[in-house]
Parts: C-alpha cells; sequence; structure tokens
C-alpha cells in the first residue's frame, strides 16, 4: 500500500484514460474512415501520377482516425508534462 492514495488513483487515470479515448476513437474509424466532400470521390479515382512498377499516385483524403489519434496523442503528452510539472514531482 502507497503512503500517499491519490498517486495510485492518479497512475489509474493516466493508464486508463488513453485507453479508452483510443478504444472509442478506434470505434470511430471503424464507422467512418474519412470526412466525405462533395470531391472526395473524384479525388479518390483521379490518377496523379504513375510509376515503372505500375504504382498509381491519388489525393485520397486524410483517414479521421490517424487524424484524432495524432491529436490525442499531442494533446496527452502536454497534459501529462503539464500535470507532473504542476504537482512538482520529479521523474
Amino acid at each position: 500500500m502507497r503512503f500517499f492514495e491519490l498517486l495510485s488513483f492518479q497512475h489509474v487515470v493516466l493508464y486508463l484514460l488513453p485507453a479508452f479515448v483510443f478504444l472509442f476513437i478506434f470505434g470511430t474509424a471503424l464507422a467512418y474512415s474519412h470526412f466525405n466532400t462533395r470531391d472526395s470521390e473524384a479525388r479518390q479515382k483521379k490518377i496523379y501520377g504513375q510509376y515503372v512498377e505500375g504504382f498509381e499516385t491519388r489525393n485520397g483524403p486524410f483517414p479521421l482516425n490517424l487524424v484524432l489519434i495524432i491529436i490525442g496523442t499531442i494533446v496527452w503528452a502536454f497534459l501529462y508534462i503539464l500535470i507532473i510539472g504542476l504537482l512538482g514531482v520529479k521523474i
């Protein structure tokens, strides 16, 4: 048992909160793969470049789940550094 019970609770929150957020984002990613705009279908079909081996380059939309995961990682890292700094805990 720890001397400070709040420290155990903080560690549980820091472990479980990103996991639950990731599960929510993953579920959202399964439902919607990208933002649909008026020109999404045209962008997916138009070929911008062809390579020697038969590969083709298209300008498809960036997946929504990657945007949310990248933003969530940056926000979590910033808040983690801020909370650790404000509490004065030395790593």
